[in-house]
């Protein structure tokens, strides 16, 4: 949901690695570095003011745990699309790229742009359990078919590949496996699920990841859906001039690329 902030907010942006977060306060040019623990982030958190707003850029899981504490303190999230900040970032001219400029560029992107975002709220287990269980296989069908490619060509190693590849797909199965258990677990999880099935070229893996990008995202509309897909074609014209237009794959990887086996399910390719 979009929100109108009051002129004293606090917005604050956060570089986040794996072991450190480094903070910075808009309008300010120091930051602070501090720990990506539970309890240095719970110390910090209770320093804020009421009216804090705090955005970070989406990177894997470390980010979570900042947010969900930042979130149980009622104070404003963002997690942002990496994409949308480095673009920022070429936009406003900035020429270098540190853990303290980052920090400062989410806190201007924040604080300029937060009108048209919207804000971040945490997951259910159901929904993070089965997000990982989709994202998992997709992984390792990637790591199957690179593994098959490089060493597809050298027949003196077939015996161990065949190996391997075996192992992985009893991987895959197994999550395959899970992955009813986990959508069940969803609110209207089964019925959604089958309910997206009766859609021609919608197979169970599809379902799945429609079903809790649903449960998870407001959509008020039917291009929104296409939009958070990364199916949106992006137009490219200028005066009399009407460009090629290209998709924008803005969204998640694997949805995308589900949704198009779908559609190649259902024309036959």
């Amino acid at each position: 949901m979009k929100t109108h902030f009051a002129p004293t907010t606090a917005f604050i942006g956060v570089d986040v690695a794996s072991k450190e977060l480094v903070i910075n306060l808009y309008g300010q040019d120091k930051t602070l570095a501090l720990p990506n623990t539970r309890a240095s982030i719970s110390r910090w958190l209770a320093t804020l003011p009421d009216n804090a707003v705090i955005a970070v850029e989406a990177t894997g899981s470390y980010h979570e745990l900042l947010l969900t504490l930042a979130h149980a303190r009622g104070l404003g999230c963002y997690l942002l699309n990496p994409k949308d900040v480095r673009h920022y970032a070429h936009g406003v001219g900035q020429r270098s790229k540190t853990d303290h400029v980052d920090a400062q560029l989410i806190a201007r992107y924040l604080a300029k742009e937060h009108e048209h975002l919207h804000q971040w709220k945490p997951a259910s287990e159901a929904s993070r359990l089965l997000a990982r269980l989709l994202g998992r296989r997709a992984k390792l069908v990637s790591y199957k078919s690179a593994m098959k490619k490089s060493l597809g060509d050298l027949p003196e190693l077939r015996a161990q590949l065949k190996t391997v590849l075996e192992k992985i797909d009893r991987l895959i199965r197994e999550i395959e496996r899970r992955i009813p258990t986990a959508l069940a677990a969803l609110p209207e999880g089964k019925a959604q699920s089958e309910r997206l099935r009766q859609i021609p070229g919608v197979g169970p893996l599809t379902a799945a990841m429609l079903t809790n990008v649903f449960s998870r995202v407001p959509f008020t509309r039917v291009d929104a859906v296409v939009a958070f897909a990364g199916m949106d074609p992006r137009a490219n014209d200028s005066g009399a001039k009407r460009g090629r237009r290209r998709l924008s794959k803005r969204g998640p990887s694997e949805l995308r690329r589900l949704l198009y086996n779908a559609d190649r399910q259902t024309c036959g390719g």
